[in-house]
């Protein structure tokens, strides 16, 4: 029991670090996008 409730913990941490992670690819991409979009059509536009 004990070896199972470990291999569950280790699961549950790679699961939390791969959600935190495409959750800062998320923010990342989507400000990336914005900066984009606010930016970039500007200065095509000029």
């Amino acid at each position: 029991m004990d070896v199972f409730m470990i291999a569950l913990a280790i699961m549950a941490q790679g699961m939390v670090g791969i959600f935190v992670v495409i959750i800062i690819i998320s923010l990342v991409v989507a400000l990336m996008g914005w900066i984009g979009a606010n930016t970039g059509k500007k200065d095509e536009k000029k």
